[in-house]
């Protein structure tokens, strides 16, 4: 076995860590992101979550961030540590390699360090998804030199690379398995070239073979963990949206309101909730249809999806009543969403209604309304049916004034509409 061929995968394999750890961790100084945070993240289908700003909300709600990670930590410090020992035992009982035993065990004392300082030292987030990447790059490091250690083409261990590759499959993203097996194919060829002499026909089959089994390995992996990540975002997504509006649910809003309620607490900021009301479901469902009433709702929640921001939170609250919460807005800023939402709505026309759907709309702020979510919503509540008391087809609020503000929203396009009910300033 070269020395100086060692030495020099050596060399290479310092290198190439040095600037993946240099990626991951140089960025964050300066307040940027590791550009190999995004190579190292899961894949997930809940883009269209992602989209509006709600995939970390989400995934707090369904243990997507937490109880995933936990996960992971846990199987990877379990399969690495027995790994580790039953290698150590098996070296040092066999005594089949007693000329390079020592760098072995040298090699094994490495990787239970570094398993031990990402899995128990460091803070579960210090990484990031970038976590990923650092451990691939350092597992195949250690694969390559242990299977160039133990005899090369003879090395008992090449179930290492399959293994890492495999294992992989299941968690990030296809692209980025691709590239781990490419990089384990090159660890294993540069071992077995350098860990044994020239190769014969037998051995160049194997490696043949092995190389074969690894791609084979890693694509079944990769599309096995895509179908089940696929099936269980689509049973999470179930869970936090209202599948005939779009919007979030019940369940998802109170969180989001309790997340919001703790936010305004720290800031010192408030915010605005309004909750809406469809005027006459039922009589749309006796009139025209049950099919035409969900087309009502779908269109009441296509307004309030166009009318609010990116940070906004907007769910079906129940059969006809929906809920939008404001983060950092006034309540001002409240009452000219509010009116927005009601015109854009009373502007849409729908397939076998005579008339465009109307929303009664109340609107109320924190902490002034509310100091609780139950307090909060109970002035929501008592804030909507004002204005449907009022006539319907209006936006009102606990004390019944609107802010001057709403009267200067001439540029939109008006329906003849009652007077907004004013509460006091």
């Amino acid at each position: 076995m070269p020395s100086g061929a060692i030495l020099l995968v050596i060399a290479v394999a310092l290198v190439v860590n040095v600037v993946v750890m240099a990626a991951i961790v140089i960025p964050p100084l300066f307040g940027r992101r590791s550009p190999l945070a995004s190579v190292g993240e899961p894949e997930s289908d809940l883009r269209d979550l992602e989209t509006v700003g709600h995939a970390a909300l989400f995934g707090g709600l369904v243990g997507r961030s937490g109880e995933d990670r936990t996960a992971y930590d846990r199987i990877v410090r379990i399969v690495s540590w027995a790994f580790l020992l039953a290698t150590a035992v098996i070296v040092g009982s066999s005594g089949l390699w007693p000329e390079t035993a020592p760098g072995i065990f040298v090699l094994l004392g490495l990787a239970g360090g570094f398993v031990l300082l990402v899995h128990d030292l460091l803070p579960p987030l210090a990484l990031g998804a970038a976590k990923y990447v650092l451990e691939g790059t350092v597992a195949l490091t250690f694969a390559t030199f242990l299977v160039l250690l133990t005899g090369g083409y003879d090395s008992p261990f090449f179930f290492t690379f399959p293994l890492i590759v495999g294992a992989a499959a299941l968690v990030i993203r296809p692209l980025a398995t691709f590239v781990l097996t490419m990089a384990a194919a090159v660890g294993y060829v540069v071992a077995t070239t350098l860990g044994s002499g020239p190769p014969g026909p037998v051995q160049l089959a194997t490696v043949a073979i092995d190389l074969v089994a690894l791609l084979l390995l890693a694509y079944v992996g990769s599309v096995i963990g895509h179908e089940q990540r696929r099936s269980r975002d689509a049973a999470l997504r179930l869970s936090a949206v209202d599948p005939l509006t779009g919007l979030f649910n019940r369940t998802f809003f109170f969180a989001a309101l309790e997340r919001e309620m703790a936010r305004s607490a720290r800031s010192g900021r408030g915010f605005c909730l309004l909750m809406l009301d469809l005027d006459e479901l039922k009589a749309i469902n006796d009139r025209a249809g049950h099919h035409a009433g969900d087309a009502a709702l779908r269109a009441v929640a296509d307004t309030i999806r166009g009318g609010i921001r990116q940070i906004d939170v907007a769910a079906r609250y129940g059969g006809d009543e929906f809920v939008a919460l404001l983060p950092e807005t006034d309540p001002t800023g409240g009452w000219v969403l509010a009116e927005k939402i009601r015109l854009g709505a009373a502007a849409r026309e729908i397939e076998d209604l005579a008339e465009s759907p109307t929303v009664s709309v109340g609107v109320v702020a924190y902490p002034r309304d509310g100091a609780t979510a139950d307090a909060l919503m109970i002035s929501a509540d008592r804030a909507m049916y004002a204005s449907k008391r009022a006539g319907r087809n209006r936006v009102a609020g606990p004390e019944s004034a609107a802010p001057a503000a709403v009267a200067v929203m001439a540029d939109e396009p008006r329906t003849p509409r009652p007077e907004v009910l004013k509460p006091p300033v």
